[in-house]
């Protein structure tokens, strides 16, 4: 059952992407109808065909008389209409397999039970909103292992040259090592990229070997081009020559995308800083996106800019997280992170330091700052952001709330006990 929600999802709250379904709603009041066509817009539904129709689930039943069900049937119940009436007439003409979601009103009637035992295959409590309508039609397909939902992480530098694939490669290290989770790097830029030689490997075969496939990969295709990195880390590698441009359409790295999201729990897209057709899609089509800036006045209108459009772009995502780096280089000029995060209108998840000893060793040496220095609190800083764009919560943090009700009882006990005693 789907509960009601208002706000812009949460990082812990993940929807992963429809597959190319067809969709049709059967709505009973304007509000759902509105609400449907937004949803229809979603980044998650991007290659599902979503159509809105009102008059409810009589209308349901008219049109499939006439015409094959889709992949799902979503239907408005009506206060005055018995709705167990109509799923029973609208049994006899719909196909096998197909999927029918009910939008539940303020007056809803009918027992859940028996929507179930009816083969109803979700209930969304209403008053419903856009992100419960996106959530019901992913959640359908998201329990099957032939979808994906692998989760898409992008970082995204707000200018050239400020740190944002260091920052990339050391979350993914990190979210692999400290979270546990599988995860692979791909190095988007191409001619430039840098992850190789951050993870101190040289693969043969990489991003590039997939992008320009005649044949859309597989996921034994995708296995074969990644290099190992550690347990649960790989890498697709830029192959960082210049012997050809590489200039792509804005799709061109969906099928490679939507290949790994079925096989890697998290994929971490380490973006290069130009403005094209393809980053703006890979962009705005990721899960979570994280903006590195430097702290200067080019660099807060360019996130501000990169922040606006992204927040139009995605209004039932959570808002792209940024941080600032390089923070407190001796004898720059640099804005103040409480004046940065003013004009940004949201406060940086991270304001690292500049290191550049550490830094230096680690990019030289082909390490990431927790090899070189384990204690050091940039290497915490990273688990933080880790925790952050994977929604995962501290574990200590998470531990101590887990005790915190015994511990309270205990201490409880123990007060009762000295009170008597006195």
């Amino acid at each position: 059952m789907t509960e009601q929600q208002d706000e812009p999802q949460h990082a812990n709250d993940y929807i992963a992407p429809a597959p190319r379904i067809s969709v049709q709603a059967f709505c009973a009041s304007v509000a759902t109808a509105a609400n449907a066509r937004a949803a229809a817009d979603d980044r998650r539904l991007a290659k599902a065909h979503l159509s809105v129709h009102m008059g409810g689930i009589a209308a349901a039943i008219d049109a499939y008389h006439k015409a094959p069900t889709p992949n799902v049937i979503m239907l408005e119940t009506e206060p005055d209409h018995d709705f167990l009436a109509g799923l029973d007439e609208l049994a006899t003409v719909c196909d096998p397999g197909t999927r029918v979601v009910v939008l539940g009103t303020a007056g809803e009637t009918a027992p859940y039970r028996e929507l179930v035992r009816r083969g109803v295959n979700d209930y969304v409590i209403g008053p419903v909103k856009v992100l419960d309508i996106v959530r019901s039609i992913c959640s359908l397909f998201s329990a099957s292992e032939a979808v994906s939902v692998g989760r898409l992480i992008a970082v995204a530098g707000a200018k050239g040259g400020v740190g944002a694939s260091t920052i990339a490669h050391n979350v993914a290290w990190t979210i692999a090592r400290d979270l546990g989770l599988d995860s692979v790097v791909v190095d988007l830029d191409l001619a430039f990229g840098t992850a190789g030689l951050d993870y101190n490997q040289d693969p043969v075969q990489g991003i590039a070997n997939a992008v320009f496939s005649p044949e859309r990969p597989d996921s034994a295709f995708m296995e074969r081009l990644l290099a190992k990195c550690g347990d649960h880390l790989s890498l697709l590698a830029a192959p960082a020559t210049l012997d050809q441009v590489y200039d792509f359409g804005a799709e061109a790295f969906d099928a490679i995308f939507d290949t790994m999201r079925m096989t890697t729990s998290c994929i971490v897209l380490d973006v290069p800083h130009q403005w094209t057709a393809w980053t703006k899609r890979v962009l705005v089509g990721a899960d979570d996106i994280l903006i590195v800036a430097e702290p200067d006045l080019a660099n807060m209108r360019n996130t501000k800019n990169m922040m606006n459009l992204l927040r139009t772009a995605r209004p039932n995502d959570r808002p792209p997280l940024y941080c600032l780096n390089q923070v407190g280089m001796s004898k720059r000029p640099e804005i103040e992170v409480k004046d940065f995060a003013k004009t940004i209108e949201s406060q940086p998840i991270a304001a690292i330091p500049f290191d550049c000893r550490l830094f230096g060793e680690a990019a030289n040496n082909g390490q990431m700052i927790a090899e070189v220095s384990a204690r050091h609190r940039t290497t915490r800083t990273f688990l933080q952001i880790a925790q952050r764009l994977t929604g995962r919560p501290d574990l200590a943090e998470a531990r101590e709330s887990f005790l915190s009700p015994i511990l309270r009882k205990l201490q409880s006990r123990r007060n009762d006990g000295r009170r008597a005693a006195g």
